[in-house]
C-alpha cells in the first residue's frame, strides 16, 4: 500500500470520528422548552428527552432532603413535582413564589428530575417604591431630599493632607 492510500485512510478515519463526536455532542446537548401542560401530554421518546420547564415555585413546597431538594412548580393552574439533584447550590433568588426554570428529565412516575435550576429575579425590573427610576449609585436620600455626591478623584482624600 502506498503512502497516499495510507494517508487517505487515516484522514477518513479522523474526519469520520470528528463528525460522529460532533453529532453525538449536539444530539445530547439539545434541550427543548415545554410548559407543564405540554410535558404531561408528551409520549414516547420525546418524554424521555432532556428538556426545560418553567413555572412558579409553589409557596411552602421547598423541602431539603438528603441528596436532593424537592419542590412544586405551578404554571397556568397545573403543577409538577420537581426533585433537584444537581451539584451546584441553588440561586439566592430561589424561594417561594419565585419564577424558576428547571432543566432535566421527566420520570415515568410523573416527577421531574432537574440537574439545573435557574431562578428569575423580578425585583430587578420593578419600579422603585416611590414610582420613579431606581436611584443611581452616586445619589443618597436624606430626609426625603436626594443629594448628589461628586465622585472623588483617585488618589486624593478629603481628609488632612498626607505628609
Amino acid at each position: 500500500m502506498n503512502v497516499r492510500a495510507k494517508f487517505a485512510i487515516g484522514a477518513a478515519i479522523i474526519l469520520g470520528t470528528l463528525a460522529w463526536l460532533g453529532w453525538v455532542g449536539t444530539s445530547q446537548s439539545k434541550t427543548y422548552y415545554h410548559t407543564i401542560a405540554e410535558l404531561q401530554s408528551l409520549q414516547g421518546r420525546s418524554r424521555q428527552a432532556r428538556m426545560r420547564v418553567g413555572g412558579n415555585v409553589e409557596a411552602g413546597s421547598i423541602q431539603h432532603l438528603p441528596g436532593r431538594i424537592d419542590f412544586i412548580l405551578r404554571e397556568q393552574g397545573r403543577t409538577m413535582n420537581v426533585s433537584y439533584v444537581g451539584n451546584d447550590p441553588l440561586p439566592d433568588t430561589f424561594k417561594d413564589g419565585a419564577q424558576a426554570l428547571v432543566e432535566g428529565r421527566a420520570m415515568p412516575d410523573g416527577r421531574f428530575v432537574a440537574e439545573q435550576v435557574q431562578a428569575k429575579c423580578a425585583s430587578k425590573y420593578a419600579a422603585s417604591p416611590n414610582g420613579g427610576a431606581p436611584a443611581s449609585p452616586t445619589s443618597s436620600t436624606m430626609g426625603g431630599t436626594t443629594m448628589k455626591t461628586a465622585p472623588q478623584p483617585v488618589g486624593l482624600s478629603s481628609g488632612s493632607p498626607q505628609g
